[in-house]
Parts: structure tokens; C-alpha cells; sequence
């Protein structure tokens, strides 16, 4: 990370491949630039409100990094319950599933009604392998959402699902589309500069690892139509792990798996399913809980393991 000072981050500079093991990192965002602190909580202030990310969940995975993912998800899913300050709802961004059978269809739907919270959702490649498994995801995650992407306002925020897994690119890259991409340009016309936008996807909308498909292709045209805003948060999931960059107004999050781990970018020859010491793997997995305060515009970002 290259910072100005002791207290703020050169908004000319890039945070880029920022990973943290721990927990309980909290990324306060206003006018683009992040600042952290350690804290238990990201409850929101008088007058604003929070929400959580799951992410991964992968239920039907069972192999040496995790024998069980629904046991580790149904912790995951304990967590969100046991958070305080009520959290609005929850977005789940991709690979609900690992293999887009029905049965995994159907158990992660009974596990995530467990929270009884309203629940927003966009596909991972595991969740949508073909125009059967397509169908089948969104008859029960994306009703409404006709092509799977969507958008909805809460709080003063406007909220924004893409689908960057059905046309997949070279080594895996996402790719949104024209169509999406148009779809984007019309949702966001009428909105207010100032309008804070937070945009769920499961692939990273930024080049973190193309050749291991840790990417959109056509991400910058939708960073483009994202530029005159003056707060965009960015979160996926898909790699496993926190990282974290801030591009001028954007600020983007990946998320930790509620199943496994995967490896850094550089750290093995390709990607996949990381093994780790049994009593470890839950200091790898975790949840992450967001707060929104009107006043001034922020999002704190609170990544909490397992553990």
C-alpha cells in the first residue's frame, strides 16, 4: 500500500492485492478514500443501516479442504444471526452451489432461509453451467430478474447485480455483455451523481489475475458509466480470499468463501481448492457485514472469520 502519511491514502495512488488473514478489518469509504481500523462491528449509525455478503458457499463440496460446506456454511449463516444492529439484508454474491444439482439448489435455499432476511443474489460459474442450470438458478434465486441482473434502491443507496459468469473468456475471464452493459447504462441514467451505488457480482470486475480468470473482460466499459458517481462500491467473490483497490471514485472488495480457501495470486501454479491445517480452515473462511451512514456518505466494511 503506498500512503501519504500516517492518516490517509494518496488518492493517486492504487491499493492493489491488499489480503488480510485476520479479522475484524473495517473499511470506512467516503469521497473514495479508505481509511481502516480494527473494530468488533460495522453497525451502522442513527438513521443508516447494514447488510452482509456471503459468498462461496458451494454446497455439494466435499474433498479434503472441506469435507463438509454445509457444516461451515450453517456457521457462516450463525454468524449473520448472532450480528448486532439487525442487518437489513443479505447479498450473496456467487457459487451458492458447487455443481448446480438441484438437491444443492434446494439445500442452500433451505439453509439461507434460516436467516429470515430478504436475500439478493447474483450466479457464480458453479451455479450456471448451462441454459438447464440457468434456468434452475433462477427459478429460485432470480425471480423478476429476467436475465439474472437487477437493481434495486434501500436507505438512499442504489444497489446493482450483474452477471458476469454465462459467457466466459479466455483462462475463464467474466464478461457482462452489451446487452447487460446497456441494461446499465439506462438503470443509472436518471440517477443523482451523489447517489451512492454499491454493484454485487461474483467475478472481480478488476484485473486481478487473468490468467487465472480473476476478471471481466469488459469491465471498464462498465467503470465508465460508473465514473460520475461519487461513491461506487464494488464487491465480489469467486477468488476466495480479501483483497481490496480503490480506482479514483471505486472502491473494490472481494470476499472470503464460506468453504474453502484458494491460493494468492502467484502462490501456486493455478488456482483451486487450498488445503490447510484442519484447525485452521475457519481463520480462512468468514462473512462480511456492511454499514451505510447517510452523513456523511460511507460504507465500513467489517470481514470477520469463522473462528
Amino acid at each position: 500500500m503506498t500512503a501519504q502519511n500516517d492518516n490517509g491514502i494518496d488518492r493517486r495512488q492504487t491499493l492493489k492485492c491488499m489480503l488480510w488473514a485476520g479479522t475484524g478489518v473495517v473499511w470506512t469509504v467516503a469521497g473514495g478514500v479508505p481509511s481502516s481500523r480494527l473494530i468488533g462491528s460495522a453497525r451502522a449509525a442513527e438513521g443508516g443501516f447494514s447488510f452482509v455478503q456471503l459468498s462461496d458457499s458451494h454446497i455439494g463440496f466435499a474433498k479434503p479442504a472441506n469435507p463438509d460446506a454445509r457444516k461451515t456454511f450453517d456457521v457462516a449463516i450463525d454468524k449473520v444471526l448472532a450480528m448486532p444492529g439487525d442487518p437489513a439484508f443479505i447479498l450473496h454474491t456467487g457459487d451458492v452451489t458447487h455443481a448446480a444439482k438441484p438437491a444443492e439448489f434446494d439445500d442452500a435455499l433451505a439453509m439461507i432461509q434460516r436467516t429470515k432476511r430478504d436475500v439478493f443474489y447474483s450466479p457464480g460459474e458453479h451455479d450456471i453451467t448451462d441454459a438447464k442450470t440457468r434456468d434452475a438458478w433462477l427459478a429460485r434465486f432470480g425471480k423478476g430478474a429476467g436475465g439474472g441482473w437487477y437493481a434495486f434502491d434501500h436507505g438512499g443507496v442504489h444497489f446493482v447485480s450483474l452477471v458476469n459468469v454465462v459467457d466466459l473468456k479466455a483462462n475463464g475471464l467474466g464478461s457482462l455483455g452489451p446487452e447487460q452493459l446497456a441494461w446499465l447504462d439506462d438503470d443509472l441514467r436518471g440517477k443523482s451523481a451523489s447517489t451512492p451505488i454499491v454493484v454485487f457480482c461474483h467475478i472481480p470486475l478488476w484485473m486481478i489475475a487473468p490468467q487465472w480468470g480473476w476478471g471481466t473482460e469488459d469491465s471498464a466499459q462498465a467503470l465508465a458509466l460508473l465514473a460520475r458517481f461519487g461513491s461506487v462500491t464494488v464487491l465480489n467473490g469467486h477468488i476466495h480470499q480479501l483483497m481490496q483497490k480503490v480506482e479514483g471514485n471505486v472502491t473494490f472488495h472481494t470476499a472470503r468463501s464460506s468453504a474453502f480457501p484458494q491460493p494468492a495470486p502467484g502462490t501456486a501454479p493455478s488456482p483451486g481448492p487450498k488445503l490447510v491445517p484442519a484447525g485452521e480452515l475457519r481463520t480462512w473462511l468468514g462473512v462480511r457485514e456492511v454499514a451505510y451512514v447517510p452523513t456523511p456518505t460511507s460504507l465500513a466494511v467489517t470481514d470477520s472469520d469463522l473462528a
